[in-house]
Order: C-alpha cells, then structure tokens, then sequence
C-alpha cells in the first residue's frame, strides 16, 4: 500500500493533546494530532501524528518525520530550490505581466502593481508548484488530454501545470490587493500599497480583474475537476477574510476557528494548487492526496511563522509595520496559546485593542508566556507533516524528481526558519 512506509518507528508519549479538523474539499477530510505540551525534554523526542482519512486510506505520520527542531541548523541544503526552477520563474514573470495588459492603461498599471521587476517578491508559490511538477514526474498509466494553452493545441503536461503556477500567482496578488483594501493598509512587500499609491477603488478593480484574467486562463485548460479546485480557493479566501471580520468573542478565542480560518486564508491556495498539478500530470487520487497535505501543511506552517513575525520582526524586515495584526484587532496564535497560560487575557482580548494600553498589557503577558515558542512547536509540526507527505509519495529514481523532492522539503526548513 502507498502509504505504508509511514507507520514505522513510533516513540514517545501522547499526553495533553489537542485535536484540530481541517476541512480541505468535498473529496479530504483530515484529522492532525498535535503535542502541544513540550514543556520537559527534548522536543525532537515529542511524537506528533496525523491521522489522514481519504477513501478509506489511513496513514500515520510518525516521529521518522521529525526532520525539524527549534534549535538545530543542520540542514540538507544541496539544491537552492528557486536556482532549480530559475529559468522557469523568469518566464513566468514575462507571461504574468503580458496576461495583465489591459485596454485601459491605468487599470493596466495597477493590475501590473505588484508584478513589476523588483517588487514581486520571491515567487513562493510559483516556486512550489513547479518543484512539484517535477516531484510527480512519475509513470502514469493514461495520459491526459490535449488542451488549448495560449491559443494552441497541446498536450505538453509541463504547460499545463505552469498554467497554473500563473493561475495561483495571480490570484493570490489579487487576494493581496483586496486585503490591503480591507485592512487599510499603506504597504507592501517593502513599498506604499496600491489602494494607498492610487486608491482604494483602483485597488478593488485591479483586483477583480487579476481574479478575471485567472479565471480565463484556468478555462483554457479545459479541466473541470481543476477548475472547481480553483474556484473552490476563490470561496475560501471570501469565506477567511469574513470570518476574519465577523467573529463572536468565543469565535476570537478559538484555536480551532483560529486554524480554520488560517486553512481558508492561506493554506488552501497553496494546498488545491499543487494538487491541481497531480491532476493535470494523470497522477492517482492518492498523489493527488499527498500533494494536497504538503501544500496544505507548508500554508499553515507559513502563516503560523508569520504570526510569530509580527510579534518579533520589524517593518523592515517585513515590509510591513510590525505588531500590525493586533493593532488591528486580530487574535492569532501567540495571543491564543498566551491566554491558555494567562486566562485573564481573555478579557483583554474581548476589550479589543483600540486602547494602546490593551496592546501593551496582551504584550506583556506574551512576553510571559510560551505564545511564541508553541507557536513555532506547531509551525514545525505541520512543516514535518508537508516533508513527510513528500517522502510518502512513490519511489522515483529519476535524478530531478529526487532533486525536487529534496527541494520541496527544504523549503519546509525554510518557511520555519525565515525571519521575513
């Protein structure tokens, strides 16, 4: 069976457990263990599990996949995973900005805002998606169908799937406009934000039309299963950013709404993107599932760091102003872990942060507590699930699948240890 390679080498205790569901589409439900306790010990000894249920197929992430920890640097760093798909990203930063060309020159100009040569950013998606390309270059009993791609016949599976890494890219900078909308924000990524350059109504039009020019490009590929993933991913991001605005008090001091609305808002562009990609090279639902859970996990991992930054980053270094999420009134995972250990937080938390001296006492009682060090214990929990999910996937001896997989779980190394 695929996945029996997973279950082995089990160690360690299961004490103070806490259990998350994460809801990815109508075909995945997943269940993931996390040890949040670490409080004794070595934490590389803390055993993590997930328990993955799809069609009937269980599998356990065991302790052989605890690749990372807090304190280690010893890291297998052979292959640079951008310097691998380089060329690729190059081009795929050309097509970007020739798809956003536009009859109206200052729709154009805000549409190509963020595509520009310098302020686009490393391409992290994109990078994901063509490391995972190569990593499902594997034996397939049917191949897929020819389909228009730029106006031309073809049955080239790579195009396809670069596709949609241009599909994913733009509707993620979408999501970033309309966000920044949302938040009021005056930067991004290091330079003034469009709504706050050109406006907000410019910055909610280029947005929509970024989401159009994606969804002409996803119907080109003639896919319907990859088209409803896709558009799946659009709902999520609405349904994310209005849980985001719409909590409850109880709502605001969950986890478990905290984690989903993290699923909806972050992960699940990354994790229906790379299993996109399985479909479109013909791989088998199993692949299509272990693609999922890596783009799923390497989401939450990312986000969870990210949370972290805004307590310990500066607006340098994130190009963004830092304790910005609490400024704004948004409770994330630090602050939640901190109240487990401080409940009188919580009534700071339902005062809201309006008050600066609200601000400065939720940052005191952080400082306190275990909010930042759990924070990252659960970001490296879900990095090891993604890096697990590579190794579960068929044994290829294909020298650039193994370079990509290797890559692929780099890059769950990376997203733990970056500082912006």
């Amino acid at each position: 069976m695929l996945f029996s390679r997973i279950s082995r080498n089990l160690r360690g205790s299961f004490n103070s457990c806490r259990w998350f569901l994460s809801i990815g589409d109508h075909n995945h439900r997943f269940l993931s263990l996390h040890n949040f306790h670490s409080r004794g010990g070595d934490s590389t000894q803390q055993v993590m599990r997930s328990l993955i249920i799809s069609k009937g197929l269980p599998a356990l992430h065991s302790s052989r996949y605890l690749i990372h920890h807090q304190s280690s640097s010893i890291v297998e760093d052979e292959h640079d995973p951008f310097s691998l798909v380089a060329d690729e990203l190059s081009l795929l930063g050309n097509k970007l900005r020739a798809m956003v060309v536009a009859e109206v020159p200052k729709l154009a100009s805000a549409a190509e805002y963020f595509f520009k040569i310098g302020v686009e950013g490393k391409r992290f998606r994109p990078t994901v998606l063509l490391l995972m390309s190569t990593a499902l270059n594997l034996s397939i009993h049917e191949a897929p169908p020819p389909v228009e791609v730029g106006g031309t016949l073809t049955t080239d599976v790579r195009s396809r799937q670069q596709r949609i890494a241009e599909i994913t890219e733009m509707i993620h900078v979408a999501s970033l406009l309309h966000d920044d909308v949302l938040d009021d924000a005056d930067s991004r990524r290091g330079i003034g934000s469009l709504n706050f350059v050109m406006g907000n109504k410019l910055a909610v039009l280029a947005g929509d039309f970024l989401l159009s020019r994606a969804c002409v490009a996803l119907a080109s590929l003639k896919n319907t299963e990859v088209v409803s993933l896709l558009a799946k991913v659009v709902e999520h991001l609405v349904t994310g950013e209005t849980m985001q605005m719409t909590t409850t008090s109880d709502q605001r001091c969950s986890m478990e709404y905290y984690m989903q609305k993290t699923y909806y808002k972050t992960a699940s562009l990354i994790s229906n993107s790379c299993k996109a990609i399985a479909i479109l090279a013909g791989q088998t639902a199993e692949v299509a599932m272990l693609a999922f859970e890596y783009g799923k996990n390497l989401g939450l991992a990312f986000q969870l760091i990210d949370d972290v930054l805004d307590f310990t980053g500066t607006s340098a270094s994130l190009g963004k102003g830092s304790l910005s999420d609490i400024r704004h009134g948004i409770v994330t995972a630090p602050i939640l872990f901190a109240m487990e250990e401080f409940p009188q937080l919580r009534t700071i938390v339902d005062e809201g942060f309006e008050n600066p001296a609200n601000v400065d006492l939720a940052l005191e009682y952080l400082g306190k507590s275990r909010g930042i060090q759990r924070t990252r214990e659960l970001a490296v929990e879900h990095a090891n699930l993604a890096a697990a999910a590579i190794d579960s996937l068929p044994e290829s001896d294909d020298e650039d699948v193994r370079k990509s997989r290797k890559a692929l779980i780099d890059l769950t190394h990376r997203v733990i240890t970056r500082t912006k």
